[in-house]
């Protein structure tokens, strides 16, 4: 689980009290202050840190402590981190220059150590991008916030993440051939798992788990960062069970890559490429007789799963067929889920 430490001593005086409160209210594990009557005024559920009980770098070399604060910004400083990240229970790492090299050679230095690494993070978007490095990240962050808003963000940036999703197996009804439609091909920037690809669907309702071009093709080679998605149209799930129609993804955007025992993970979309092709659509039931619905290109290489992971060419599907899919209660408005009569057909 990620944390951060807040950093009162920048605070100004008229924003101390909010942020404090804010600190406490968003659960962050420990405050760094200087003032010891601010320290004893926090709850138990909240770690009090002062610079005095944090080892300075000129006094470090024995690694003799409990925490450490090591400022990086040349080789023997980088070589200290990583000692310290390696001993201790806790370092703090405060990196002088921009890239994060550093940061990757320390935590690779601490993989399987059990003590805890705090980056110093001047903003929230450095934030982001240290809580991802190495793709295990920094234990924790310590930001000096300007105000409350950003350890409310800082707590939001914490809990990012997503939850697996409990797929239900659908039955193919029927298979239906149309002529030309535009359909999407979603790139991302991430390599897919051969059992992971999208949910995607044409009612608001139900999705089909719509598979990654991670399997070989005669012909043409694996491409294991797209997924050839659907029609135009079509909803895609995201993250915090939010959509999109296939159409508004593009470079930047997040999707939610799903595997097929339901776990999920945030992915960034490189490109969207929009092209008419002909069109096929697959009609699929659930157990409890939901319809769901996917408009899909009418090729071969197209391909959709099914329980246990396996992979369906949408040309050869036959009635009674299984896939993977994922049913959803909510209706949707811009993408939202909200509680409204919606008939979808």
């Amino acid at each position: 689980m990620k944390f951060a430490w807040i950093d009162l001593r920048t605070v100004p005086q008229a924003r101390l009290e909010s942020v404090v409160d804010a600190a406490i209210h968003t659960r962050m594990q420990g405050v760094l202050c200087d003032d010891e009557s601010v320290l004893k005024a926090l709850p138990p559920t909240v770690t009090a840190v002062t610079t005095a009980a944090v080892t300075e770098e000129k006094q470090l070399y024995g690694l003799d402590a409990d925490a450490a604060w090591v400022d990086v910004h040349d080789e023997p400083s980088l070589r200290l981190a990583c000692a310290a990240a390696v001993a201790l229970p806790h370092t703090v790492v405060r990196f002088a220059d921009p890239t994060k090299i550093p940061l990757e050679i320390v935590l690779a230095a601490a993989d399987r150590s059990a003590g805890k690494l705090i980056t110093v993070c001047a903003d929230l978007e450095e934030a982001a991008t240290v809580l991802d490095v190495l793709e295990r990240g920094s234990d924790g962050v310590l930001l000096a916030p300007s105000d409350a808003g950003e350890v409310f963000a800082l707590a939001r940036l914490l809990e990012a993440g997503t939850s697996p999703l409990e797929l239900t197996t659908l039955t193919v009804d029927r298979i239906e051939h149309h002529g030309l439609g535009d359909r999407v091909c979603v790139d991302t920037c991430t390599h897919f798992a051969e059992d992971e690809g999208i949910l995607v669907g044409s009612y608001s309702t139900g999705f089909i788990l719509c598979c990654s071009e991670t399997h070989p093709l005669p012909y043409m080679p694996t491409r294991p960062f797209r997924v050839n998605a659907g029609a135009l149209h079509s909803y895609v799930l995201g993250p915090e069970n939010r959509t999109n129609y296939l159409s508004e993804l593009g470079s930047g955007s997040t999707t939610l890559a799903v595997n097929s025992e339901g776990r999920t993970r945030p992915v960034t979309v490189g490109r969207a490429k929009l092209e008419s092709r002909p069109l096929l659509t697959i009609t699929a039931r659930s157990a409890d007789d939901t319809v769901v619905s996917l408009t899909v290109q009418d090729d071969w290489h197209v391909r959709v799963l099914g329980p246990g992971g396996k992979v369906h060419n949408v040309t050869e599907l036959r009635q009674g067929d299984e896939l993977l899919g994922y049913l959803a209660t909510d209706q949707r408005h811009v993408g939202f889920p909200i509680g409204e009569f919606c008939k979808e057909h």
